[in-house]
Order: C-alpha cells, then structure tokens, then sequence
C-alpha cells in the first residue's frame, strides 16, 4: 500500500476509535452518574470496580486497531504540521502531539510488561481465570489514562492531515527560540522546536 494511502487508512482507523472511545467514556459516565452518591463514592464498590474494569479493556481494546500505526502517524503530523504556516493552533497541535507520542510510550510499555507476565503465567491461566484477568486489568487500569489522552488529543492527527491537505506547503520562518549550552568552542548554537 503506497504510504498517503496507508496513512489515509490509518487515519479512518483512529477515527474509529475516537467515536468508540467516546461511546465507552459516555456510557461510563453515565452508569458512574448512577451508581454514585452525591461525594462520587460507588454504591457497590465491587460492580463499580468490575465496570470499570470493563470500560478499561473496551478502551483498550480498541485502541489495538490504531497502536500499530500510532507511531507513523504521529511522525507524519509532525512533518505535516511543520510545513503549516505557525499560528497558536499549530502550537496547540504541536503539544497534542507531544501528549500522544508520551502517551503512546506508555502505552507501548504497559503492553510489553503484559507480554513479559503472560509468558510467566502457568498453562492454566486462560482467559476467564482470575491468573490471566487480574494481571490484564492491571495493565488496562494503567493504561487507561494515557489511552484517554489520546480519546481527547487523537482528533489533532486527523486535523493536522486536513489542514495539511488543504493548504499548500508553506515553511514557518526559521527564527531561533530557545539557546542551547555553548559550545566547547564558546560559540552559541540556537535550536528550533
């Protein structure tokens, strides 16, 4: 598959689980809503703790279609957005990528932790056991969160493509922001973000 296509189809792909990562975190709120009392303390800790449990694995397990391609997305918003004119709104992108990119990290870490523990569980941890569930809430309760960054961030991939699609290239001016340390020679070198 030619790169823009799979980049195209990775893009439809996150934007699947943006709306699934939506209906999960709804309807998360709404049963919390219900099963709370008025200080946010569950009525019944233990459904309340399957629950989310539930809304944890659901979320992650969308989130299976898009990780592997997570990275080259990013790479690609990234060299898109660098040839967007600078603005607030390509500041704002630029740190939601950043958010997705950490996010990401961790995500990538939690799931090889996962791989490392599976392989250590005995053969009769199956799924449906409490030896193979419990360690994989685990990892989906941990993950969670940076899985919801990218609930809440992932729409700037797809913005930064549209943007990028719709405007032809123009280079930001180069113009220094930050110094770095001097040089040994004693020369000053300026770095872009």
């Amino acid at each position: 598959m030619p790169p823009d296509e799979a980049h195209q189809h990775a893009l439809r792909r996150l934007g699947v689980f943006l709306r699934e990562a939506e209906d999960t975190l709804a309807s998360w709120d709404a049963y919390s809503d219900r099963h709370t009392d008025p200080d946010g303390w569950p009525h019944d800790e233990t459904a309340y703790g399957f629950r989310q449990a539930r809304r944890d694995a659901d979320t992650w397990r969308s989130f299976t279609t898009v990780r592997g391609t997570a990275a080259a997305m990013l790479d690609t918003a990234e060299a898109q957005l660098s040839r967007l004119p600078a603005g607030s709104t390509s500041l704002r992108r630029g740190w939601h990528l950043k958010v997705l990119r950490t996010a990401l990290k961790e995500i990538n870490a939690l799931q090889s932790e996962w791989l490392g523990v599976h392989d250590t569980l005995p053969a009769s941890a199956r799924p449906g056991t409490e030896a193979y569930d419990e360690p994989l809430a685990e990892r989906n309760a941990e993950a969670w969160a940076y899985l919801d960054a990218w609930a809440l961030h992932g729409q700037s991939v797809i913005d930064i493509d549209t943007a990028a699609r719709a405007k032809p290239s123009v280079r930001p001016a180069a113009f220094p922001l930050a110094p770095t340390l001097p040089s040994k020679a004693g020369s000053t070198t300026w770095a872009r973000r």
